[in-house]
């Protein structure tokens, strides 16, 4: 089991989601055990080639109460689980394909389960119980007459074969490139008509067999449909079912195609929409506020104009007087004030007088000795300055 599940994960070393996948196939083949997982190329219509994990084998189909093996074959692709599988019935030589809404010529399935894949709830295990519910309403093989004689038949693309001729090595939209079946096993299959004697199936019933041919050549399609389909023969309406199950399969992935992309192109749009919604709110907000902006400003430049007449008018004023004295510039309007102007005015001298004693000391011009004798008179003096100054402002009620 741990070597099966090592191998299994080399093989699926290229797969996008390998351990899910791994997973997976391990879970299906514990309950089928009859199916046998292997890596060989699959080569597409348009000539591209993958190795692809494909499971081959049979699955159990109830038919009119007897149990039937059916071989059948599923493709997982490389992104699996995000794209459905792609599902065969292999026939052996003794068997041959009935055409039905379920299985076309090839041996393609199609079931609306296929059409309705999702990576978030299909699995194999579930895809296994759709086939075996379709196998057992319509069977997909039936046997071969033994004594029936295959005549050369010429081989189209859409015309069918008589029952019992090998298979049209064709291949169509969608469907893989084989040119023959391999055989898995001698097994018994369902089939349409009387009894075939020694055919038995694997509980020990004969098993049905198509009724007698009335040619081996190809059938006539001028006679009516209901007559070309003795011994299993397909006949129009059958090509017509498969053609038309191949168009509506084409048809319904070019629509989920165009639809994924309609809607990816759809919401890329709507965040352009939004995110240009935004900007355009943003725009207005900015040009509103410039618009404040430039509003506030040419009221200062109006009043910077009317400041600059002002300022100007001031300066021809001044020039037409003569020179102002020094002491008579500021006037104060009771003595008070000027009591307290005078205390600050020789307050400041005294701060500037001890800035110059100091830098005379540190040149070395005056000695340490004069330094501080100086320096504690112009303090103490500069002590009852601002002494005087405070007591002024708390007459005059200013800060103090």
């Amino acid at each position: 089991m741990v070597n099966d599940e090592i191998v299994l994960k080399q093989y699926l070393s290229k797969y996008k989601h390998r351990d899910y996948t791994s997973k997976e196939v391990m879970n299906l083949i514990q309950v089928y055990k009859s199916l046998a997982y292997r890596l060989e190329a699959f080569v597409f219509n348009n000539g591209v080639r993958k190795d692809l994990l494909h499971l081959e084998g049979t699955i159990p189909v109830n038919y009119k109460g007897v149990f039937y093996n059916i071989p059948v074959c599923i493709w997982l692709m490389d992104t699996h689980p995000q794209n459905a599988p792609l599902c065969f019935v292999k026939p052996t030589p003794d068997m041959s394909i009935k055409v039905s809404k379920y299985v076309d010529s090839n041996g393609k399935v199609y079931l609306p389960y296929l059409h309705e894949w999702n990576s978030n709830g299909s699995t194999l295990q579930k895809l296994i119980l759709c086939m075996i519910t379709a196998f057992g309403e319509i069977p997909p093989v039936y046997s071969k007459p033994r004594n029936e004689s295959r005549p050369p038949y010429p081989v189209s693309s859409f015309m069918p074969q008589p029952s019992g001729y090998p298979y049209p090595q064709v291949s169509q939209p969608g469907y893989p490139n084989f040119a023959s079946f391999p055989t898995p096993s001698n097994v018994p299959y369902p089939s349409f008509g009387a009894p075939y004697p020694g055919s038995v199936s694997t509980n020990g019933t004969p098993y049905p067999l198509p009724g007698p041919t009335t040619s081996p050549g190809p059938p006539n399609f001028n006679r009516p449909a209901e007559q070309n389909v003795s011994g299993g023969t397909i006949t129009e309406e059958h090509i017509k079912a498969s053609l038309l199950s191949a168009v509506i399969d084409k048809m319904r992935r070019r629509l989920n195609e165009q639809s994924q992309q309609s809607q990816a192109e759809l919401e890329t749009l709507r965040r352009t929409q939004q995110e240009l919604r935004d900007g355009k709110s943003r725009l207005e907000d900015i040009l509103a506020r410039l618009d404040r902006e430039r509003s506030e400003l040419d009221k200062n430049v109006i009043i910077l104009q009317e400041k600059e007449k002002e300022l100007q008018a001031s300066v021809e004023r001044l020039a037409e007087q003569e020179g102002i004295d020094v002491d008579e510039a500021v006037v104060t309007t009771a003595p008070l004030y000027s009591q307290l102007l005078n205390a600050f005015a020789e307050e400041a001298t005294l701060e500037d007088a001890i800035y110059y004693m100091g830098e005379a000391l540190r040149k070395e011009v005056i000695d340490l000795d004069t330094f501080l004798k100086q320096v504690r008179t112009l303090a103490r003096k500069q002590f009852t300055l601002r002494a005087l100054m405070h007591k002024c402002r708390q007459k005059a009620q200013l800060a103090c």
